[in-house]
């Protein structure tokens, strides 16, 4: 416990742990259980907090996805069906320029005039007179052969641009007005859904499992309903035990408080511990802790943080702490300067006090009060030397002449002050006798 311990005491944090300490195991117990179901309450209520809030953003999503998936299947597009199409409108679109280019390919290829003056008749031709000569150059029948070939690929050429003659149908311009449509419609999928038709599948594709899971969260929010009011009934049951648990040992330790403040010269003092009921509940329980201080009688009960001074708040902390160590042992109490704002009979109290602790937990105690320091089992000086460029500090034990003569120092001031060392003297014979 540091100097300013006794201020955090005026804090409802540490009026409440102090009271749980004090409780001991029974209270720990019920803090557990209570932990256990506050973790499950809170989360299961974050989990339905979130859900509910994005209630309307999921609603929305949904409509939209319910629309979505109804105008993609109604359009009932193909992959790469945009693309197609705009080939496809751009042959129509140029239907005249390429059916008289193809007209006219097909006549120098393959003339329906029979002139002769055609691509096919041409090589044919060639090939029939080099044929007639090649007996007597194999040079020149080899070329013959090529000829044959390149005259069959030519009429090949010319069939094929036949047939794609005849596929150029009189009613191009029907076609032409349904491809405009159906592009149209694919392109305000796209600006919907897009930017791409792949985009507008995958959304078919993804869609419907999406619009799945957003329909289940309302499901999900049906059972996190269930699971949280079940969840309120166990942590009100916790709550409950717990806060009943505390309210039994708040009567104890105020009673416990009120004996020892005794001790420590506040005879007509009494430490009231309330114990009351917050609107909601808290990670560490449904309470409200507070401590009330009645120094002498008449007085009104007021709160640690607003009625009482610094050195009633020294000997309250030092009163808990002693409570608290025979309800929870522990093996070693530090107290520095505990006695701050105290001194005369009331420190002599605090010392008195600190030797009974120390009968049954280890104690060390800092302090400048020689009424304290005579109560010490053992007496050790801390003494900062000067050597050279460097302070060094040392402790020392001290006994006999040597800590009457320390404690002289602390009564007066003075080394050598008979008078203080006959104080010093007095003080230790109390100690001795106490």
């Amino acid at each position: 416990h540091g100097q300013s311990d006794q201020l955090r005491l005026r804090g409802q944090g540490a009026q409440r742990h102090a009271l749980d300490a004090y409780g001991a195991e029974p209270v720990a117990e019920a803090a557990r259980e209570y932990r256990a179901a506050y973790a499950s309450w809170r989360g299961h209520r974050e989990e339905l907090d979130r859900l509910s809030g994005e209630l309307d953003a999921r609603r929305r999503e949904a409509e939209f996805l319910r629309d979505a998936l109804e105008r993609i299947a109604d359009l009932d597009p193909a992959p790469g069906e945009d693309v197609r199409l705009a080939e496809r409108a751009e042959r129509l679109t140029n239907l005249e320029e390429l059916h008289s280019a193809a007209a006219a390919a097909r006549e120098w290829l393959s003339s329906e005039e029979g002139e002769g003056q055609d691509v096919v008749s041409l090589v044919a031709l060639a090939q029939s007179t080099l044929a007639r000569a090649g007996g007597h150059d194999p040079a020149l029948a080899a070329l013959a052969e090529t000829l044959g070939s390149l005259g069959y690929a030519a009429a090949d050429a010319a069939a094929e641009l036949s047939r794609y003659l005849d596929g150029l149908q009189p009613g191009a311009a029907e076609e032409l007005e349904a491809l405009h449509e159906r592009r149209a419609a694919l392109a305000a999928l796209q600006r919907s859904y897009g930017p791409g038709l792949d985009d507008v599948l995958t959304l078919a594709a993804e869609g419907p499992g999406r619009l799945a899971l957003l329909s289940g969260d309302d499901d999900e929010i049906v059972r996190l309903r269930g699971l949280l009011t079940a969840d309120e009934e166990t942590l009100g049951r916790a709550a409950a035990r717990l806060s009943a648990r505390r309210a039994a040992a708040a009567e104890r330790l105020g009673e416990a408080v009120t004996r020892e403040l005794a001790a420590l010269a506040m005879p007509d003092a009494r430490l009231v511990v309330e114990v009351t009921a917050l609107a909601d509940y808290a990670a560490q329980g449904k309470d409200a802790v507070r401590m009330l201080l009645r120094p002498h009688r008449g007085a009104e009960a007021r709160p640690l943080g607003r009625g009482a001074s610094g050195g009633e708040l020294s000997r309250v902390m030092l009163a808990i702490e002693v409570v608290i160590a025979d309800a929870d042992p522990v093996p070693t109490l530090v107290f520095d300067e505990v006695d701050q704002g105290v001194g005369g009979a009331v420190a002599i109290e605090i010392g008195r006090r600190l030797a009974r602790l120390a009968r049954h937990t280890q104690v060390i105690v800092v302090t400048h009060l020689a009424q304290v320091a005579a109560f010490a089992t053992n007496h050790l000086a801390i003494v900062k030397e000067r050597e050279g460029a460097l302070t060094a500090s040392s402790v020392r034990r001290l006994d006999g002449a040597d800590r009457v003569a320390e404690m002289t120092r602390l009564l007066s001031g003075l080394t050598g002050s008979a008078t203080g060392a006959r104080h010093a003297q007095e003080l230790l014979d109390l100690a001795a006798a106490s």
